[in-house]
């Protein structure tokens, strides 16, 4: 399967071999643990938004979009239970196992799944972003959030994880899992409300 496709020469001038203090902080970037305090920051301001019932209105909304666009994208990338029904949707080989993309891997860093289309963590921390944005109603933290999104997604091409296509396909999907979350945390607010009432 030949994946060197119209977006090779990008992910080319995109992905390039920085200093190892740059390799590191890509690793890290790209991982969990180093956005925990963001996100006990985007719960703190929900509650202080919201109170308690923000805060459960949140968890479930930002709980089944996380879910959603997980789960949209390991079917795209054949990993899940519906994985056979995308058979005309061709899974495309990540960048670190494709012949012409085992120079771009950085210390070592390889995923599990040989498959890159769609990309997770472009579809998660989209959906993240967008939802605890509208949830926090803050410009300054839409800003930020903006800004790590874009930092995760391209710790990703660097790392040689993903091409600019399996990017811009997770952020699709991101988007359509915020959709759905923003909705049901409206949703969540309004019966949460009702009840209290």
């Amino acid at each position: 399967m030949n994946n060197v496709t119209w977006d090779w020469g990008l992910f080319e001038a995109l992905n390039f071999d920085g200093p190892a203090w740059l390799d590191m902080a890509m690793t890290h970037i790209s991982g969990i643990a180093m956005w925990i305090p963001l996100y006990i920051l985007i719960i703190y301001l929900v509650w202080q938004r919201y109170s308690w019932r923000g805060i459960i209105a949140f968890a479930v909304a930002i709980g089944m979009a996380i879910l959603f666009a997980d789960l949209v994208a390991g079917i795209f990338k054949h990993q899940g239970p519906l994985g056979n029904l995308w058979s005309s949707f061709p899974a495309r080989l990540r960048p670190q196992h494709t012949p012409e993309g085992l120079d771009f891997v950085t210390n070592g860093y390889y995923t599990g799944n040989i498959y890159g289309t769609v990309s997770g963590h472009t579809s998660t921390i989209t959906a993240i972003a967008i939802l605890s944005s509208v949830a926090v109603g803050k410009r300054w933290f839409s800003v930020v959030m903006a800004a790590v999104a874009t930092l995760i997604c391209y710790s990703r091409i660097y790392l040689a994880c993903h091409f600019p296509q399996d990017i811009l396909l997770g952020a699709m999907v991101g988007i359509v899992a915020a959709v759905i979350g923003v909705l049901l945390f409206k949703y969540g607010l309004r019966l949460i409300s009702r009840k209290a009432n």
